[in-house]
This record gives C-alpha cells, sequence and structure tokens, in this order.
C-alpha cells in the first residue's frame, strides 16, 4: 500500500482566512466556517465546563460564532494569526468574561443557525467526558487533539476501505502506539492469513501514514506549517498529563 506524500502543504484553511483579509472575503469566511464547523465541539465542551447548563451552552457557542463570522473579530488578531486553538481559546474566554456582551450576543444570534452543529450529540458526548478536575482549558485541548486524530483515523480508515484492506485497519488500529508484540501480530496474521512479517511491515505504514495524516489535520490550523512540529508535541503532552 503506499500513497503520494507531498514534501510541503498547501495552502491551509487557518493561512487562508489570514490571506483572505479574514471573514471579510467569501474565500477567508469559507474557510472560517469550515473550521469552526469542525472544532466547534471542544468549545461546546469548554462552555459546559465553565458550569453552563446545555442550553445556556448551546446558545452561547452559536452566539460566540455569529460575532466571530459577522463581526470579522479576526481583524481584531494579531497579524500572524498564530495556532487557530489559540485564537478560539482566546476568544471564546473573553467573549464568557463579559456577560453583558455575551447575552446580549446571544439575544441577537442564539438562535439563528450560524453554523450546522448537532448540539444533541455535543452533549451526548459531553456526558461522556471522564468526571475529574479537570479545568477547562484543560478539557478544551483534549477534546481539540481527539478530534484531530479522530479525523486522521477517519481518512485514514477510508483510505484502506478504498483499498479493499478493511480487516487489515480495524485489526491494526488497536496497535497504533506502537507497542504491539511478536504474539498479536502472529494472531492478526492467522486471522488474515498473512505471515507475521508482513504484518509487522503494514503496521509500520500504517503508523507512518496516520502520522502524516495527522500533520496534515494539524497543518490547517496553524498559520505557519513550520509550527506543526511544535503543535504536535504540546498536543500529545495533553493527552499524557
Amino acid at each position: 500500500m503506499s500513497w503520494h506524500e507531498p514534501k510541503s502543504f498547501a495552502t491551509t484553511h487557518w493561512s487562508l482566512v489570514a490571506e483572505a483579509g479574514g471573514a471579510a472575503s467569501p474565500a477567508g469566511r469559507d474557510a472560517l466556517c469550515a473550521l469552526c464547523e469542525l472544532y466547534w465541539y471542544p468549545l461546546y465542551a469548554f462552555v459546559r465546563r465553565k458550569g453552563y447548563q446545555p442550553a445556556e451552552a448551546q446558545d452561547l457557542t452559536q452566539a460566540f460564532f455569529a460575532e466571530l463570522l459577522e463581526k470579522d473579530r479576526l481583524q481584531m488578531a494579531d497579524q500572524s494569526r498564530g495556532k487557530f486553538r489559540s485564537f478560539l481559546a482566546g476568544s471564546m474566554t473573553n467573549f464568557l468574561a463579559n456577560q453583558r456582551r455575551a447575552v446580549a450576543a446571544r439575544k441577537r444570534g442564539g438562535d439563528r443557525k450560524i453554523l450546522s452543529i448537532d448540539f444533541d450529540d455535543g452533549e451526548t458526548r459531553y456526558q461522556r467526558e471522564p468526571v475529574d478536575a479537570a479545568t477547562p482549558e484543560r478539557i478544551f485541548a483534549r477534546r481539540w487533539t481527539m478530534t484531530l486524530l479522530d479525523r486522521a483515523l477517519s481518512r485514514l480508515r477510508g483510505e484502506y476501505e478504498s483499498s479493499g484492506k478493511p480487516d487489515l485497519f480495524e485489526q491494526l488500529k488497536l496497535h497504533l502506539g506502537g507497542d504491539s508484540s511478536a504474539v498479536a501480530y502472529d494472531e492478526i496474521a492467522a486471522q488474515l492469513g498473512m505471515t507475521p512479517g508482513a504484518v509487522k511491515a503494514a503496521a509500520h505504514r500504517l503508523r507512518k501514514r496516520c502520522r502524516h495524516l495527522l500533520r496534515e489535520e494539524i497543518a490547517q490550523t496553524v498559520a505557519d506549517p513550520a509550527d506543526i512540529d511544535e503543535e504536535l508535541r504540546e498536543l500529545f503532552s495533553v493527552l499524557q498529563s
């Protein structure tokens, strides 16, 4: 199994937002909407962990996006833009800090569906969050990381399905951490009619491809591809803490 892996990333969603002048241009708005629709859940979890009830958190999240998209708040950000994750977290923190402004924004935008968001699914997911002492900021970072991982795995699963190897993916995805034993490879080989060596080689390719896809997902949320490695290290440190 092989894929073409470009040496550099094309213009990303977040860099496009910056280059196109924020949400003021159609291209910038489309890119920003795409990012927001992908990463709304970490923000919703952030608001819920702040202590807001589901209905109020839903209204606040929609109102936040209404203000972000309709008032082009990106023009208030630093020119370098940095990471979309940091921009969103900081913007929501400021939004919630001013309750009077947040309430007014909720009345203006809370009833309008600025983005296609399945809040029922979001609340179901939130109820499955671990009951621990994680701060809103920590749960935001965790959910952001898991969203990136889920998207990379979904793309990887699609590639294996397209190549007619869905069973191989399902078996190997459990060993993406690289801690597979020889026994595990022997068991997979017996189930799929492969040699242990072939399974081990396939597992190596899977991990390599998964990392590449994860880097592509991260690239969409940083302004400079040079920031990808730093963001990757920071996000995985969140999962390990």
